[in-house]
């Protein structure tokens, strides 16, 4: 028989176990259920194992629930280690400093991120080692608006910087920039189809300056292909075009060379050391070769004579704080877009080799242009070039799955060490942005519900970020309205 003597001696050894008690409540078990005896030999307590008690609910006495001794009663949600991060404060942190501009919201920090390509480049040690930048989105994800406010308008606000943009988007038959343009005291350079806008000659001698006559070769290649639907110029029709080149230069006399001084050397088998030696078979395949670039580029000067045929516009300038390349009236399909594109980068790289007083941001709005097709070429060609320059390149684009994997243009993509992806509706594209740039497993399908105005970001080695864009009120007028702002609303 057990005695009210053991009995409490045997509460009191329950409640002696250490810390238990606030967890886990003393219990007295039957005799018949336990199975165990006391020290007299009785049938009575059973000895508590922590291990075998059930983790919740724990409350079975309200009043010392209530003072907090026992554990919650509500059962706990499962949960995984990428989650609990959130438990460690440290972990949390900013993702970003406060060096650069105001980019927008961390969503799980709730703190601001601060990030500019260019600040970030020229830091000690450098937290990116590339200035370009990558930002992608479907259409009114907020891909634009982001553009606009952290890689244009903002940045413009720090010492020593300008801002070049390929503006592509018709607002009220001008480019969208083309009021802030004005803003600082110039004319957005506008290009048309109809002989009434801007035009930039192939044959510029700035942009030989900026990378020599490889260059300008490399440029009228280029040019060519695009005229073609990017189908290649083979070794016959490279070299035609190379010798028509030189050929033309050379015969320049007291004034810029344009395209139409190439075409009548093209297909011009000249009797000089270089083919002097060829057969007359070879020398024949030359004059066809000649002849098949010949008629390319005559059907291109057909088709845009008054943006391509003659020397280039004085009105073509960088000495602004902002310019805009308008192309917004220059239809979508044809050559007439990335040809644009690719004079007038090679034409700004010549043009910045001899004024280096400002770091220069080039916004490509439809970036697609330049690095899906063959322009990549010439961006990749010139990459070491533009850092020396100080370009930091933007390319704007909806989904990078058409760029095959082989291409420069891919090349370019994974060099970018700023990158932002708004949302991808289509798991496909969202695939393919996690598994290019890195982010974690879970990510894309984050990527394929991000809310307007959200977006996934990543700079350098540091994890991607979920960040809501915060704009102030006249930035929502400038990036939201369909008609021009005038100056004095905007600022």
């Amino acid at each position: 028989m057990t005695t009210p003597n053991d009995t409490n001696s045997s509460r009191a050894k329950l409640w002696a176990l250490p810390v238990l008690r606030h967890f886990a409540p003393p219990v007295e078990v039957p005799a018949d259920e336990a199975g165990g005896t006391d020290a007299a030999g009785s049938r009575g307590a059973a000895e508590i194992l922590p291990w075998a008690l059930p983790g919740t609910p724990l409350r079975t006495q309200a009043a010392a629930a209530r003072r907090g001794f026992y554990a919650p009663a509500l059962a706990g949600a499962p949960t995984t280690t990428r989650q609990a991060e959130i438990l460690n404060t440290a972990l949390i942190g900013p993702p970003t400093g406060t060096r650069g501009v105001v980019n927008g919201r961390d969503v799980l920090s709730r703190t601001t991120i601060s990030h500019d390509p260019v600040t970030a480049y020229n830091s000690e040690p450098r937290e990116v080692s590339s200035p370009n930048v990558i930002v992608m989105g479907d259409v009114g994800a907020g891909k634009s608006s982001h553009t606009k406010c952290n890689y244009v308008v903002r940045p413009l606000l720090l010492q020593g910087r300008r801002g070049v943009v390929f503006d592509k988007k018709d607002q009220s038959g001008e480019g969208e920039y083309s009021n802030v343009v004005r803003h600082y005291g110039f004319e957005p350079i506008r290009f048309t189809t109809d002989g009434t806008g801007t035009t930039l000659n192939l044959l510029d001698p700035t942009i030989a300056r900026g990378t020599g006559v490889d260059g300008q070769i490399r440029l009228l290649n280029i040019v060519t292909r695009i005229a073609r639907g990017d189908k290649p110029l083979n070794g016959w029709e490279e070299e035609a075009l190379r010798a028509a080149l030189r050929r033309t230069v050379g015969q320049a006399q007291g004034r810029a060379p344009v395209l139409a001084d190439v075409l009548p050397n093209l297909g011009l088998v000249v009797d000089d050391e270089d083919y002097r030696t060829l057969s007359v078979t070879a020398r024949d395949d030359l004059h066809k070769a000649g002849l098949s670039v010949k008629w390319t580029l005559n059907g291109l000067l057909d088709e845009y004579a008054g943006l391509l045929d003659g020397e280039t516009s004085s009105t073509v300038d960088l000495s602004g704080k902002l310019t805009s390349f308008d192309i917004s009236q220059l239809p979508d399909d044809g050559p007439a877009v990335p040809v644009v594109m690719a004079i007038g980068n090679m034409w700004m790289l010549g043009r910045l080799r001899s004024e280096r007083t400002s770091a220069t941001t080039v916004v490509y709005e439809e970036g697609w242009h330049m690095i899906g097709g063959p322009s990549a070429q010439l961006i990749k060609a010139n990459q070491k070039l533009s850092r020396g320059l100080g370009i930091s390149n933007v390319f704007v684009m909806h989904k990078g799955t058409d760029i095959p994997k082989d291409s420069p243009g891919m090349a370019i993509i994974q060099e970018a060490q700023t990158v932002v992806v708004y949302r991808q509706s289509r798991p496909e594209d969202a695939l393919w942005c996690q598994q290019t740039f890195g982010f974690a497993p879970e990510t894309a399908r984050t990527i394929e519900n991000l809310a307007d105005g959200h977006y996934i970001f990543k700079y350098g080695s540091h994890p991607e970020a979920h960040v809501e864009h915060i704009r102030s009120e006249w930035e929502r007028q400038l990036t939201n309205t369909d008609e021009g702002l005038s100056v004095g609303t905007i600022f």
